[in-house]
């Protein structure tokens, strides 16, 4: 269907890729993955406008493959009354009335030969749709997604995950050969994206996707195609066997790299001692061997081996504090209540102690992100901020805390850094270096931004987080790297998030929101829950025991212990054969 042939492109600050190739064939659901800021976005604008870009290399695609999108940022017409059938099917509601429109027609004109031809035409174009089984096939796909009482509502009531779901749907009815859809997941609530994974895996077509969400990758594609350091490299399986086929190639190359190093270091001291040598003793063949030693090590350095999809740079995120606060209630909400068109939340009663870490779950257009926004502003009659309490804030709209105009090293002068050092400095530890720290922050992706936002949450030393999403647009190792950061924290946390892994591996326990209200549930309770719904009974075992062994294989690496890396590969290998 499409074929990518040494591609090359970059823009005026940076290098994006570097002769790159990869298929798109018939039956695959491939997952595009790599991380944030490293041009995924970029490439598929290529694809879809290759006459916009100025690129090396070779781009074919099928002249009868018809490709389809969804956008990160969907918009819609809100001034439109569409309700969500006649959104969906607006390319059967137009052909059924050009249809109509032609009988009409025929009834008063002299001119039948053209308009039989017309009549045809529409005809045809509506057998290719599905024709009189379109409305059937509607009704599947919002079934499948769970989403039929939607049918006949305004699309303009829905929900922002809600109509994510309706334009995936929309999309996959045109039965377009290939489908790119650019990280369809952000800011799915859990039943939305048990509803997205439905609707993937029942797609029969050409998949190309955008996304860090790992529920997602874990179960819904059969290729990865994986960008990195200006590479890209395809693996035709499962996104957890990709990773394991990742940690072996680590172990390997570790363990070569570290013989490599020994080897180095050998040379280094007989070089030493032949420039010693040679310094007291002005004997030329004293200097032509040292000059032979030196070319030979620098051999040795030429040929050690990179890794640019193994050896990856995860930021460091840490969240420290000014002063730790003592046991105590930092923030109290008594009778908390929010209403826009209609009641969201009534009569919400909870406190955070100074450790606690709790995840607000519910789903999508429920109030969560007003009451996070609502603690964090602390003006509001039913919430009580510790008098010592020092909040961190990140935002889901990242507008709220970053300033478009700004360049990176602007942003964090204003954030209180005083030199441009120190910024430098600072930033480095989130993967921001060189140029790029000149750059405005309208131009940085979702995810890069979102690192930024946690950078600047970090750099204030606060002793009370609040995070609304988190995760969203954050590739799989700054998740990992900030699921670090939470456990490490010493402080409160109050999280929303839709993010299944970052609320079982960082939170104490969850706060639900059920019938307006909002009460406790113990972490052991939510997992249950949520895996009774989804995931085989012995999924989460399964699951918690590879994590186990993956974290011994860490161990076994840090040490150089290689052979223990192995055998533990071995146990990992059959405990993934369960998932």
């Amino acid at each position: 269907m499409i074929e990518v042939d040494n591609l090359s492109f970059s823009f005026p600050q940076k290098e994006l890729y570097n002769n790159i190739s990869f298929t798109l064939e018939e039956a695959q659901h491939c997952a595009f993955i790599g991380t944030s800021g490293s041009g995924k976005s970029t490439l598929i604008d290529i694809l879809m406008d290759p006459e916009r870009y100025l690129f090396e290399g070779k781009l074919e695609i099928d002249p009868t493959c018809k490709i389809g999108y969804v956008s990160q940022f969907p918009q819609l017409d809100k001034t439109k009354e569409t309700t969500v059938f006649e959104y969906i099917g607006d390319q059967l509601i137009k052909l059924q009335d050009e249809i109509t429109s032609i009988c009409t027609e025929m009834e008063t004109s002299s001119d039948i030969d053209s308009l039989l031809e017309k009549y045809q035409l529409a005809l045809d174009a509506l057998d290719a749709i599905g024709g009189d089984d379109f409305e059937s096939e509607i009704n599947k796909k919002l079934n499948l997604a769970n989403l039929m009482k939607l049918k006949d509502l305004r699309v303009s009531d829905l929900s922002g995950g809600e109509f994510k779901l309706i334009q995936v749907m929309k999309e996959m009815l045109r039965s377009p050969d290939v489908l790119i859809m650019d990280e369809p997941d952000v800011f799915l609530d859990f039943e939305n994206l048990n509803a997205l994974k439905n609707l993937i895996n029942s797609h029969k077509g050409v998949l190309l996707v955008v996304t860090h969400n790992r529920y997602l990758l874990n179960h819904c594609f059969n290729k990865m195609i994986h960008l990195e350091n200006k590479e890209i490299q395809e693996f035709d399986g499962r996104y957890i066997d990709y990773n394991f086929s990742l940690l072996q190639t680590k172990i390997e190359l570790q363990e070569i790299a570290v013989a490599e190093q020994e080897e180095i270091e050998r040379y280094d001291n007989i070089i030493d001692n032949l420039r010693a040598i040679a310094t007291a003793d002005a004997d030329a063949s004293r200097g032509r061997a040292l000059k032979a030693r030196v070319k030979f090590q620098e051999r040795l350095e030429a040929r050690r081996i990179k890794a640019p999809f193994v050896d990856i740079k995860q930021p460091k995120i840490c969240f420290d504090m000014d002063h730790e606060m003592e046991d105590s209630v930092v923030v109290k909400v008594n009778n908390y209540r929010v209403a826009f068109d209609e009641l969201l939340l009534d009569n919400v009663n909870f406190e955070i102690k100074s450790t606690d870490k709790i995840a607000i779950i519910g789903p999508n257009g429920t109030g969560k992100t007003t009451l996070l926004r609502d603690i964090f502003k602390n003006n509001h009659e039913s919430i009580e901020i510790h008098a010592d309490a020092k909040v961190g804030y990140l935002s889901q709209v990242q507008g709220e805390v970053l300033k478009d105009s700004n360049t990176i090293l602007e942003e964090f002068i204003d954030a209180g850094f005083e030199t441009y050092d120190e910024v430098r400095s600072y930033i480095a530890n989130y993967g921001f270096e060189g140029e790029i720290v000149n750059q405005k922050i309208e131009s940085l992706s979702g995810g890069e931004k979102n690192v930024l936002q946690l950078a600047k949450v970090a750099a204030s030393k606060a002793n009370v987080l609040l995070l609304d999403e988190p995760t969203s647009h954050l590739d799989t190792y700054t998740q990992i790297a900030l699921e670090k950061a939470t456990q490490d924290y010493k402080g409160a946390i109050l999280m929303i998030s839709h993010d299944f892994y970052s609320v079982v591996n960082g939170m104490d326990y969850v706060l639900i929101i059920d019938d307006k209200t909002i009460r406790k549930m113990s972490m052991r309770k939510f997992r249950q829950m949520i895996y009774a719904s989804h995931f085989d009974r012995d999924y989460l075992e399964a699951e918690q025991n590879k994590k186990a062994v993956e974290l011994k294989i860490e161990l076994a690496l840090k040490n150089t212990d290689f052979e223990s890396a192995k055998v533990l590969v071995d146990e990992l290998e059959e405990l993934i054969k369960l998932l």
